[in-house]
């Protein structure tokens, strides 16, 4: 851990390599329960048990900043990265253009949740930061990455606040389109699909009646209510996702495991059983006002039985706790049709090459007027009566 003054401010700079050495209550002090993807447990757990590192092109390098008397008041999650893999906002084309004009994009800098596409804070405050913190931490991101001699500095999928307050810092805004549902007070399912038109409402019914009829049947299970074989039965169907689709299975056994047994809460499950055995499931997080959908994997296939597992039984856990909104992960335009409706998302970027910084300006602004007309045209397909 290295550590410098942080000029003008008062606050002190420190970069971690390993969040296990810093208490996961000083951390988790920063962090709000609305996001689990960026409490201690699972950043720190991803770190222990070989989510990351070299062979995956993510090393840690996080922010720290500590006032006068050395308590942590801000952090941000900061990685190295050797590629783009498991970021979700796509520079893949960047990369490319360096390339062609024989500079090298990596390393880069990038301030995410690895492997996760969900919006949450990067800026991460202590409720009794002084005024000025977040700003400096957007200082810091920029020292860090200049002193580093990095191509980029990338903050991935922060909130719409923090989001302006990187342009504020002149950094350059991304936006992209993720599919999320919002609880407007609905008493159950059947109540949520009486908001629905007559044909959106039949097409849902249609699907949870056909994996009803194939006898499959469906369990809900917090982390600590499955069992050590049901965890390994899980896992395997997430490799074996990855590998059918040529991706890389990143996340340990050992790193779910511990997600289950340390925060049970926030963990849910749900297995999908035929003739008594497990033949599918969906992996998901719990916050304090919402549910994030993940990994999904199946042994044998039966109609309609994705839509159940990872859309439907989310949206019953849901409306069964008072949940405000389901956000079942990146991409996928047939969430509309079940009442994921299209949401901005964004991402803020620090480009060290003048030309190139300029050319990505220039392409980041054709692109948002593109994507605000894609996500204007898609929500003209919402399943919600007109009248809601």
């Amino acid at each position: 851990m290295t550590t410098a003054a942080l000029s003008p401010s008062p606050l002190t700079l420190q970069i971690c390599d390993d969040l296990g050495q810093i208490a996961a209550r000083d951390w988790d002090r920063l962090v709000s329960d609305n996001y689990p993807f960026l409490r201690h447990v699972f950043l720190a757990g991803l770190e222990q048990h070989g989510c990351l590192g070299e062979q995956y092109g993510w090393l840690p390098r996080h922010l720290l900043l500590r006032d006068a008397d050395g308590q942590l008041v801000g952090a941000a999650p900061l990685y190295l990265k050797f590629n783009s893999y498991g970021e979700f906002v796509f520079d893949w084309a960047w990369a490319d253009a360096y390339r062609r004009q024989g500079l090298d994009y990596y390393p880069k800098l990038v301030s995410a949740s690895p492997y996760t596409p969900v919006t949450g804070p990067k800026l991460l405050l202590a409720p009794d930061a002084p005024p000025g913190t977040a700003a400096a931490l957007l200082q810091a991101g920029r020292r860090v990455a200049e002193e580093m001699k990095v191509s980029s500095l990338h903050w991935l999928f922060p909130p719409t606040e923090q989001a302006e307050l990187m342009r504020e810092s002149g950094l350059m805004i991304r936006t992209g389109c993720q599919f999320h549902w919002e609880n407007r007070g609905y008493r159950d399912f059947d109540h949520y699909l009486s908001h629905f038109s007559s044909a959106k409402r039949k097409q849902v019914k249609r699907e949870r009646r056909r994996v009803a009829e194939s006898g499959v049947t469906l369990r809900r299970l917090h982390g600590n209510e499955a069992t050590a074989a049901e965890w390994a039965l899980f896992h395997q169907l997430y490799e074996d996702t990855f590998d059918r689709k040529g991706g890389m299975p990143t996340l340990s056994l050992a790193f779910f495991l511990a997600l289950a047994e340390q925060t049970p809460e926030s963990v849910l499950l749900v297995l999908a059983d035929y003739q008594g055995e497990p033949v599918a499931a969906a992996f998901n997080l719990v916050g304090s006002d919402g549910l994030y959908g993940r990994h999904w994997g199946c042994r044998e296939q039966f109609h309609s039985l994705h839509f159940e597992a990872c859309y439907y039984q989310g949206l019953d856990y849901c409306i069964e706790r008072g949940l405000s909104r389901f956000e079942p992960g990146a991409q996928g335009e047939h969430k509309i049709s079940r009442g994921f409706l299209p949401t901005a998302t964004w991402s803020a970027h620090w480009i060290a090459h003048p030309g190139f910084s300029t050319a990505v300006a220039d392409f980041l602004e054709r692109e948002t007027r593109g994507m605000q007309d894609y996500m204007a045209e898609l929500a003209a397909h919402s399943p919600f009566k007109a009248s809601d």
